[in-house]
């Protein structure tokens, strides 16, 4: 890849503000991203995934129907309550190109620091449990592993450098992942 390239890459990938002012535009355009986004990864590509390698996995009924299902059902209705507050508290989208110009930490922002790709996860191993694919199993791992790799070495530099002292903050007080079970008023990682 030539630096030419890489700087124009590096430069969508650190994204910038969002100048859109109407809520409506913001809700429109995370909607449009999010219909795109998930019509590719987490319908296109399990399906995908399932078609190249159509093994079952031994994953009974019960756990496949009830389990699959909430994972993904907590999915989407996580996912679209991020949408929201990107939209409404962050002033943007997901998209780096429209990113938020406020950090959002409340909701499930306040619960994990990257609850969009938590329930983009979720809905994905939702689909290997309740298809019981190994494919989509496959896929499933593979996606976790590249959405950590990408929070960690991409994501979290762009906002410490976007947000400084205030993303520090709130990385000390909310973990990337796992939530934790809080007593009282003390914050752990």
């Amino acid at each position: 890849m030539e630096t030419r390239d890489k700087s124009r890459l590096l430069s969508w990938l650190r994204g910038r503000p969002s100048t859109t002012e109407s809520t409506v535009a913001l809700c429109g355009k995370s909607l449009l991203d999010a219909l795109f986004f998930f019509g590719v990864f987490m319908v296109a590509l399990p399906w995908l995934a399932h078609t190249v390698w159509p093994a079952n996995l031994p994953v009974p009924f019960a756990i496949g129907i009830w389990g699959g299902g909430s994972l993904f059902a907590v999915g989407i209705a996580g996912w679209i309550a991020c949408l929201d507050a990107f939209s409404r508290q962050g002033r943007g989208t997901p998209l780096p190109t429209d990113a938020p110009s406020r950090l959002v930490t409340n909701g499930l922002f306040s619960v994990v620091r990257n609850p969009i790709i938590a329930s983009e996860l979720l809905v994905i191993w939702g689909e290997a449990l309740f298809v019981a694919s190994a494919g989509i199993a496959l896929y499933a791992v593979a996606v976790t592993v590249c959405a950590h790799l990408i929070v960690v070495r991409v994501e979290e530099p762009v906002l410490r450098e976007r947000f400084g002292e205030s993303y520090e903050v709130y990385c000390q007080s909310v973990p990337r992942w796992f939530p934790l079970l809080r007593h009282g008023k003390s914050k752990g990682r």
